[in-house]
């Protein structure tokens, strides 16, 4: 049985990281898929459970070096998801929940290893921590170096009676054996794994550089180089300090998302009310819900009416009308009345935890863009311990010493570190999937991001998505009697039917606040209408049949306005009061609020908007009039939607299909991307590649937004970190030393790789301040 889960990895120092925890557990038995991300210290892995379990997956971690856990979030969400069915989740020792489960806090997994325990946070401070140690050695290193005489002038003889080299020697052993030993330890992980990363860079740069200089203060046969090994730790070091304190905002929309639920509930028992953390909460449980108190579970109102905010979930700017009968999503807020609500889903099972899984899973995943990127980095290790190994014997054979060769060869594998390289696309995807959950736009993987930026054909199904999929009254054109009057009389007969149309009208009498008049003597006629006495009146309401049985005439105004609703598309009622035709009402399923901006802002994209239906030609005309959809394919059966879908697809046109119902699943299998509408089912919304939280059709453009600006952010970041290489190699190898004097010292090049990885990580950060489509506003009281 095949089964996804992720689990949290920490100790992921360098972008870099995640190819050894890939590479180790490629080899086992049992997975089939591997993608860590050291941006959010996580790796999401797919494997064979009858084979394998995520206790032995977190064992082989921690025999990687790294830290490994259950996911460190609320009621842990760390649930793996079957593709084949339901996962038992009885492994041992790894801390996951079934269905139905108390929901206890995670624990930790397996032990520390390395420095894998540190959360992000921990590590940033650990990194400052280290910057700050090689930074006050380097400085009396630099001084009492040959480069501080020649550069500085500086005379001082070193204390005790030491030699310059002896003292710079003694300096440098916590700069080595503390602030640059996470090098050497990553790279031995890396190697243990089989692959290459940046830590066996800098660790081969810091420690030749080091090692040279150790053998000639033991001999006395030459200058040293101590200064260069401990400047290059402290640029390498502050570099990645500001770079790790910058990805780290890029994981701000999974904080901001886990910090939703709250951490305690009240549980009614009995007469009592009991508070109790979160996490123990099970399904079936009544929960008190105080006005201004978040929601901590999924579940079903039992008694009281409020409204709930629900905008920090689903992205819904207004809140949302709850009764008795009506389901509540865990962390939302209840605003005005007490609720009693019974728990329905706990846990893992969630919306919250849902979006959770999806967010993190969407930010694991790779881009085609990215794997040819890990590729490049890999290869790029090589040719740069292959470039300094050249460097180093191309100087020395020409006759510059071994000293002036191994310092070019230190800064060409310097230069040549991937950080940039690996940072270039998932610190992109991450930003633009929590850009996207911020607004209630849920990527499901990294292909589908990339996918939604090339959509140049937007097809979207008209009933629910464009539209409300329910009837309102669109005219109401009355002769012969006072409109409030009537309105009175036609709403009380219709307040005896269930028909959608009836409901339609009683809805539109109430928006105008007139009140149904006593009725007596109703009666439903099935497929014509119904007539009743009304306040002493004859009421008949339904179609021209009734109206001919019951021997009412309609004046030729009237009947022509009929004619002109049923030929826009519009259902058109008669009404007929003591024998005489007195009223036509035309009905239609109305489109929603924001579908008409939503096209507009698809055509600012530059996308084609198809709207499929399964109505007549004038229905949909009409809908597609209103909105300025391009293109029209009416009266198309549930059947043929995925083959029309097809049919664009032949001309050469990348498609996305919007659409909410069962019969919408194949169309959205069919499209380059699919994208389910957060009130569709769950066949929809699993079939999907992009889900909108909110039943709205706005977020169709801001998906698309993301995901050009995303992908851009990508391009640039990839262009950045190629380009500096290219530049960068020749200059550090001295090509350009005997005819110009250009020359990169060590230093010097790990402030320039530090300085690329940390503009790359800036860079897909300033995503976060595309410019989105706005919410509707919330109307003022």
């Amino acid at each position: 049985m095949t089964t996804t889960t992720v689990l949290d990895v920490h100790g992921l120092q360098w972008a870099t990281s995640g190819s050894v925890v890939e590479s180790a557990l490629m080899r086992r038995p049992g997975v089939s898929a591997v993608h860590a991300n050291a941006l959010n210290q996580t790796a999401t892995v797919t494997f064979d459970s009858t084979v394998t379990s995520v206790a032995e997956l977190a064992k082989w971690i921690q025999e990687c070096g790294y830290h490994c856990a259950g996911r460190s979030v609320p009621n842990h969400l760390c649930e793996p998801m079957s593709d084949s069915a339901p996962a038992t989740h009885a492994d041992e020792g790894a801390h996951q929940h079934g269905h139905g489960d108390t929901g206890h806090p995670p624990e930790e997994v397996m032990g520390h290893g390395g420095h894998g325990g540190m959360s992000m946070d921990a590590m940033v401070r650990d990194m400052r921590n280290r910057f700050l140690v090689a930074l006050v050695l380097s400085i009396p290193i630099m001084l009492w170096s040959p480069m501080g005489r020649d550069m500085f002038g500086f005379g001082v003889p070193a204390p005790f009676g030491l030699r310059d080299d002896v003292f710079t020697l003694l300096l440098s052993l916590p700069v080595v054996f503390y602030s640059a030993w996470i090098f050497f330890d990553g790279a031995w992980r890396a190697l243990r794994a089989r692959t290459l990363d940046m830590m066996v860079l800098v660790a081969v740069a810091v420690g030749a550089g080091w090692l040279y200089s150790v053998a000639i203060t033991l001999t006395g046969g030459g200058e040293v180089f101590y200064e260069a090994a401990a400047v290059l730790t402290t640029f390498v070091l502050l570099g990645h300090w500001f770079e790790m304190r910058a990805r780290g905002g890029a994981n701000e929309a999974i904080r901001t998302l886990l910090e939703l639920a709250p951490p305690l509930a009240v549980v009614v028992r009995g007469d009592e009310l009991v508070e109790v953390p979160t996490a123990e909460v099970v399904s079936g449980d009544l929960l008190l819900i105080r006005p201004g108190a978040k929601i901590p579970v999924d579940g079903v109102v039992e008694e009281g009416s409020s409204e709930i905010d629900e905008s920090m979930v689903t992205g819904e700017s207004l809140p949302v009308s709850k009764a008795v009968g009506d389901s509540v999503i865990g962390a939302s807020i209840n605003t005005t009345g007490t609720l009693r609500v019974r728990a329905t889903k706990v846990g893992s099972d969630t919306a919250l935890a849902q979006i959770v899984a999806m967010v993190q899973e969407a930010q694991n995943s790779k881009a085609p863009g990215q794997r040819l990127a890990d590729k490049a980095a890999f290869w790029l290790v090589l040719v740069a311990l292959i470039g300094g190994t050249v460097t180093f014997v191309v100087w020395w054979a020409v006759g510059a010493g071994i000293q002036t060769a191994l310092l070019f060869a230190i800064t060409v594998v310097v230069i040549t570190c991937p950080d940039a390289l690996g940072l270039a696309t998932p610190t992109a995807i991450m930003v633009g999937t929590g850009l996207g959950a911020k607004r209630g736009v849920l990527f499901k993987n990294a292909t589908a991001l990339e996918t939604s930026a090339r959509i140049d054909t937007v097809v979207m199904d008209k009933t629910g998505t464009l539209t409300k999929g329910e009837p309102e009254v669109t005219d109401f054109v009355a002769e012969g009697m006072d409109r409030t009057e009537l309105l009175a009389l036609v709403s009380a007969v219709e307040t005896q039917s269930e028909h959608p149309l009836a409901e339609a009208i009683v809805r539109y009498a109430r928006e105008q606040t007139i009140s149904p008049a006593g009725l007596t003597d109703f009666r439903n006629i099935p497929g014509h209408g119904a007539t009743a006495t009304v306040a002493g009146r004859q009421v008949a309401i339904g179609n021209r049949k009734l109206m001919v049985e019951e021997k009412v005439e309609f004046s030729p105004a009237l009947m022509r306005r009929r004619d002109e609703f049923a030929s826009s598309g519009r259902t058109a009622v008669l009404v007929a009061v003591d024998g005489r035709g007195v009223a036509v009402i035309a009905l239609a399923d109305a489109a929603r609020e924001t579908s008409a901006d939503a096209v507009r802002e698809l055509h600012d994209l530059g996308a084609r908007v198809v709207m499929l239906s399964g109505d007549n030609e004038a229905t949909a005309a009409r809908i597609a009039g209103q909105l300025g959809i391009d293109t029209v394919i009416a009266e198309v059966l549930p059947g043929e939607k995925a083959a029309k879908i097809d049919e664009l697809q032949q001309q050469g046109v990348k498609t996305a299909m919007v659409g909410d119902g069962v019969n919408d699943a194949p169309a959205l299998a069919q499209a380059d991307l699919g994208v389910a509408i957060g009130a569709g089912t769950d066949v929809a919304i699993e079939t999907a590649d992009v889900v909108l939280m909110r039943s709205d059709p706005l977020d169709i453009p801001i998906a698309l937004r993301i995901g050009r600006g995303t992908v851009r952010k990508m391009r640039q970041n990839l262009g950045w970190a190629v380009g500096y290489n290219v530049i960068a190699l020749p200059i550090a190898a001295g090509v350009f030393e005997p005819a110009f004097g250009l020359v990169l010292r060590p230093e010097i090049a790990a402030l320039s790789m530090s300085g690329s990885s940390l503009i790359v990580a800036v860079n897909a950060l300033m995503l976060k301040r595309l410019k989105l489509p706005s919410p509707p506003r919330q109307p003022t009281p």
